[in-house]
Parts: structure tokens; C-alpha cells; sequence
């Protein structure tokens, strides 16, 4: 592009002002901005007034900088001198012309009270403040931003409409205000953030009820219906992402710990049919089954990537009380491997529309993580613990494991380490991380890794695709560094 012509109109306020101008019209010029300055442009018995004018006016000058100064603003308002002249030609080019970025004030000095005194005729319009040195620099990179039209904050591409807004009836929780009061509160550190934080997640689970969805009656397409619940729960799971992460970065105790495990055993009653209700298909609640395991999967997976091991380990290793478990017929307290259960309807959608997919399941939690903003590594990894962890406690108590790692079916494709089994190489970080996996040491592994070599740990596998644990949590490296 060709060099961006700009006039500078200022007042002769005093040679220093006029020195103080020829610095910034010089700066400008190395700068690659053809300047016009009276100085350097009216010559000895030029027509001053129809100088100022055709700068103004000019079709090829695309810029005009107002040097503004306690002087330059009272000749404006008061129509006196070259600047009054200016002005006038100015304010009507400012006030009609459908171009207003032709024009801006750059601030050279401030009056006595320490303000910038700008013209009448431009009060309401953004000016940029050159009359701090410190700020200089900063300032004139803004001022060459604004000449070049580069601005630092480009206006992003319109993206797609979310798929949840299409829906005729909008499901909302109605925590929006209980959730900005939270954020707010946990990142400024304040006294009230913890009984925030007990409202808020009190607040979604007893609007939690919003999302079940009407009985399906055995419709043979009601798997749609899940799929298109699951999406309008994306701004609610959204929040619990954002209060997650707020908790991992912000707040360095554990209090939160306990609140959140109470919050996800909340959600337990909601995995089963509600009570009262004895007909029903076992379909009809299988859209809560995938919210409540992707948001306890997604809780995992931010508090192990900020290496909040301690809050890990308490939400792992504490049980889970469920009242009148229907599996028992009695209360009981279970493991977080509650919180994962095969969904059935997917495996159907499979079927019906033919999608020839290894899990519906892990592609819909894959997809719907660029919304979350929590990497999918992050989330595989997550799922990953979760399946080691299961397992040694079901080791332990004599059991069947229960968690079935659904995103791990794009690990068996591209194996490799986890980032958190990695580092425990060393020596100090296996310190750390061993708490969140139930262990105090690395041979506390191997009943885990004798059940994996001899069968009797069950290793996740899809088709002919299966997955390495050993190599996955980097076992033979392990605590191998001081």
C-alpha cells in the first residue's frame, strides 16, 4: 500500500509546543506516514487560510490529527486564528461526513486541573493521550494503528448459531446472577465466595429437574430427543467449567472440595427413574446419564490440569452416598464410578441412522469440547484416572471395576503418554499426583499392573482397537528421576 497521507493542525502555542510538534510529525514520517505540516509544506506567500482548507478538505489527505493543547481549544471555541478557521471547516466535515475516522485529537498537554481540554465541537469523541511519557509509547503505536487502520482488537468472523437456540422451548437453570456473583467472588478472593459457591451449585441442582425429559413411550426415534437435550444443557455445563476453573486457579484451599463432592451426589437420584414414576422405558433419562458423567469428567480433567491433585484425590476418594439405591433396595455408598452408565439410546442411534461409529458417546464428548474450552487431551486424560483410580479401588474391595473410559477409543488410534504420567518421572511430582490416585507409592501400582498382564483387569477395547494403560500412565519411567 501506498504511504497514508495525514495533516497535523495545531496551534503556535509556544516553541516548545511547536517543537513538541515537529517531533511527533517526524516520528510519524519514519514511521512511513507522509506528514503535511505548515512547516514544512506553506511557504513564504502561500495563501494560508486556502492551505488549511485544502488539507482539511483533500480527497487524498485520509488522516487529520487535532494537536490539541489548552490554546488550541479556546481558538477553536472561539473561532480565532488559523485554528478557529480550521475548526470551522472541521467541525462541519466532523459533524456530516459519513467517514468520522478521518479525524482524531492526540493529546499533548493537559490543563492545570490535569484534564485533557478538548473543543466543543469534539467533546464526545475518543481522543488519544500523548502527553504522558510514560504512556508515550504505548499511546503512539494506537495513534499508528489508527493511521494505518490496524486496530489491535480486530472484530472477529461471525461464527455459527449454536445448535441448543434452534430449539422451540429454551431449558435454563436460572443461575446466571448466582453464577457471575460466584466467579467474581472466588477470583477477587473475597469473605462470601465459599457460601457463593454453595448457593450457586445448591441452585443448579434443584433446578437440575428442568432437563428430564417427558416419558418416551418406546419411540423408536427418542434417542434425537437426548441427543437435542444434551445440547441445550451446553450453556448451563458451560458455567460449571468456568466455576471449576475459577476454583483450580484462584483458590489455593480445599475448602471447595467438599461442596463439590456434595453437589455431584446431589446429582446421583437423577441416574434413576424419579420416584413415584413405575412405567417407563429405560431410555427416558439417559440424557442426565451423559450431562452428569461429562461434567464429572470435565470437573476431573480441569482440577488435573491445573495440578490440583489435592482436590482430585477428595473427589476420587471419598464415596458417594445414594439413598434408597435401587440396585440394593437400601441406602448405600458407592464409588464416582456411579456416575458412569452405558447409554443404550446411542448405541441404537448408531443403528438407525447407520453412522458405522465405534462410540456415538465419545464422539458427541469429543465434539462438544471446543465448547467447553478444556482440551480433549485433557478430557482423555482425565478419563483415564478415572479408570485407574476405579480400578484400584476395585481391586482393593474385591470388585468388578466399574468406569469404562468412553473417550479412549481415540487414544487406542494414537498411543502415547499422558502429560501428568510423564512428569511423574520425577520423583517429587509422583509425590504429588499420588494422592489424587488413592496411593502413597509407586508399588502401590502393581496389583494394578499384575491384573492388566494377567487378564484380570478388564483393558477397554473397540473392535480390533484397544488401548495400553502401561503406556498411557508410563509405568516402567515412573519415579526413574530425583
Amino acid at each position: 500500500m501506498s504511504e497514508p497521507k495525514l495533516f497535523i493542525s495545531y496551534c503556535w502555542s509556544s516553541p516548545e509546543h511547536e517543537d513538541w510538534v515537529l517531533r511527533l510529525g517526524t516520528e510519524l514520517r519514519e514511521n512511513g506516514v507522509d506528514v503535511i505540516l505548515d512547516k514544512w509544506d506553506l511557504k513564504e506567500g502561500n495563501d494560508a487560510n486556502a492551505f488549511m482548507e485544502k488539507m482539511v478538505s483533500d480527497e487524498e489527505i485520509k488522516k487529520v490529527i487535532l494537536v490539541i493543547d489548552e490554546q488550541y481549544s479556546d481558538r477553536a471555541n472561539t473561532r480565532k486564528g488559523g485554528v478557529g478557521t480550521e475548526t470551522q471547516i472541521i467541525s462541519a466535515e466532523v459533524y456530516e461526513s459519513v467517514d468520522q475516522n478521518k479525524f482524531v485529537a492526540v493529546i499533548a498537554s493537559r490543563d492545570s486541573e490535569g484534564k485533557a481540554k478538548l473543543p466543543v465541537f469534539y467533546k464526545s469523541r475518543i481522543y488519544i493521550d500523548l502527553s504522558d511519557d510514560e504512556l508515550y509509547g504505548k499511546n503512539f503505536e494506537q495513534l499508528l494503528r489508527w493511521i494505518y487502520d490496524k486496530p489491535l482488537n480486530v472484530k472477529p468472523e461471525i461464527g455459527k448459531k449454536p445448535a441448543f437456540l434452534d430449539e422451540e422451548e429454551q431449558v435454563s437453570l436460572g443461575t446466571s446472577v448466582a453464577f457471575r456473583r460466584l466467579v467474581e467472588a472466588i477470583r477477587n478472593n473475597r469473605p462470601n465466595a465459599h457460601g457463593a459457591l454453595v448457593e450457586y451449585l445448591n441452585l443448579f441442582s434443584d433446578s437440575f429437574p428442568r432437563f428430564r425429559l417427558e416419558p418416551s413411550n418406546g419411540a423408536n426415534d427418542f434417542d434425537q430427543k437426548i441427543v437435542d437435550s444434551i445440547e441445550q444443557f451446553i450453556p448451563a455445563r458451560n458455567e460449571l467449567v468456568e466455576v471449576f476453573g475459577a476454583i483450580a486457579q484462584y483458590d489455593q484451599t480445599i475448602t471447595s472440595a467438599p461442596v463439590i463432592h456434595k453437589f455431584f451426589e446431589s446429582l446421583i437420584p437423577f441416574l434413576d427413574r424419579p420416584e413415584g414414576v413405575t412405567s417407563y422405558h429405560k431410555w427416558d433419562w439417559d440424557n442426565l446419564k451423559f450431562i452428569i458423567q461429562e461434567s464429572f469428567i470435565l470437573c476431573i480433567s480441569i482440577f488435573l490440569k491445573h495440578e490440583r491433585f489435592d482436590i482430585v484425590g477428595y473427589l476420587l476418594n471419598q464415596r458417594y452416598y445414594i439413598e434408597n439405591d435401587a440396585r440394593y433396595g437400601r441406602s448405600t455408598m458407592a464409588s464416582f464410578g456411579v456416575f458412569r452408565n452405558y447409554l443404550e439410546s446411542l448405541n441404537h442411534r448408531n443403528s438407525r441412522l447407520k453412522l458405522q461409529r465405534l462410540s456415538v458417546h465419545a464422539d458427541m464428548i469429543k465434539e462438544r469440547c471446543t465448547d467447553s474450552g478444556v482440551s480433549f487431551n485433557y478430557i482423555m486424560q482425565a478419563d483415564f484416572v478415572l479408570y485407574l483410580v476405579e480400578a484400584l479401588q476395585g481391586i482393593k474391595e474385591g470388585r468388578r471395576q466399574e468406569w469404562w473410559p468412553e473417550t479412549l477409543v481415540f487414544k487406542s488410534f494414537h498411543g502415547g503418554t499422558f502429560e501428568i504420567f510423564l512428569r511423574s518421572e520425577s520423583i517429587d511430582y509422583f509425590s504429588r499426583l499420588a494422592p489424587a490416585l488413592g496411593i502413597s507409592k509407586k508399588t502401590d501400582l502393581e496389583p494394578f499392573v499384575e491384573g492388566i498382564k494377567g487378564d484380570s483387569i478388564y483393558v477397554p477395547k473397540w473392535q480390533f482397537e484397544r488401548i495400553s494403560p502401561l503406556e498411557l500412565m508410563n509405568y516402567e519411567n515412573l519415579c526413574t528421576r530425583a
